[in-house]
């Protein structure tokens, strides 16, 4: 009965070891779709190459990634660009940190109706993403481009509050940056990121009536939680990442719609 109890202990042992080597290996990172989750798509086999099982977990929204994160359900995630993550932080007391710059999404303003700023009537409805960050990216962008002025175009943060000239009285529709590529037929317009533009078919390119330029700030990076950025297995992920390979292919596979950073 000892034996028996004795092999079973061993056998338990080594499966539990077995398994704890295994998770050791693994990581798991959450990630908008696109152009995202394609990117580390594109690295998986490198990753293997260096002993890392990648596991990509997808999400559709800009909350659910740092949840998640922050609760340990995943091990970092890839959807984000700084400013959104410290208002983010600040706003939820959270302590997630960049860990890997990667490229930038340069956000656009499209149209299903108009080809250009200067077609958009009088009173008009403008739909911006709600989110502090990107609401105020949006509203600098409109701003640079002479649509509205803003009384400080250097707050990343700036609302329609902070507008003080308007001449084309325009309305501004706050909404959720998922839902800003479904309410064009309903607008004149709507400034949307980069990686839902590419999700709802928009080429930045060519649809977009403006665009941010290649020196945006707005830099996309791999996020973790505080002290897991020199951990070994976000180590070898910013060597792979940030390599020619991923940028030669970043710059073929979305032709200077997202830019690297790196």
């Amino acid at each position: 009965m000892l034996k028996k109890t004795i092999l079973i202990l061993a056998i338990l042992t080594f499966v539990f070891a077995g398994a704890v080597q295994a998770d050791g290996h693994l990581l798991k990172i959450g990630a908008t779709p696109l152009p995202h989750s394609e990117i580390l798509e594109f690295i998986r086999e490198d990753l293997e190459a260096e002993g890392i099982e990648l596991e990509i977990v997808e999400f559709t929204d800009y909350v659910t990634p740092n949840i998640a994160l922050d609760d340990g359900s995943i091990d970092a995630n890839f959807f984000q660009h700084v400013p959104y993550l410290e208002q983010f932080n600040a706003d939820r007391g959270l302590d997630l940190v960049s860990a890997i710059k990667v490229h930038v999404e340069p956000i656009g303003l499209y149209s299903d109706k108009f080809t250009s700023l200067d077609e958009i009537p009088e009173g008009s409805s403008i739909a911006l993403p709600n989110d502090p960050s990107n609401e105020g990216r949006a509203l600098i962008l409109l701003h640079n481009e002479g649509v509205i002025t803003l009384d400080d175009p250097e707050n990343l943060n700036a609302t329609p509050i902070d507008i003080v000239e308007n001449p084309k009285d325009l309305q501004f529709e706050e909404l959720e940056a998922a839902q800003l590529p479904r309410v064009l037929p309903d607008v004149a317009g709507a400034v949307i990121n980069t990686n839902y533009a590419l999700e709802a078919d928009l080429n930045p390119l060519e649809d977009a009536l403006v665009m941010e330029g290649s020196d945006s700030p707005y830099v996309n990076v791999i996020a973790v939680r505080n002290g897991d950025q020199d951990s070994e297995k976000i180590n070898t992920l910013a060597e792979i990442i940030q390599s020619e390979a991923v940028k030669e292919f970043i710059l073929e596979e979305y032709e200077g719609a997202v830019v690297p950073a790196f």
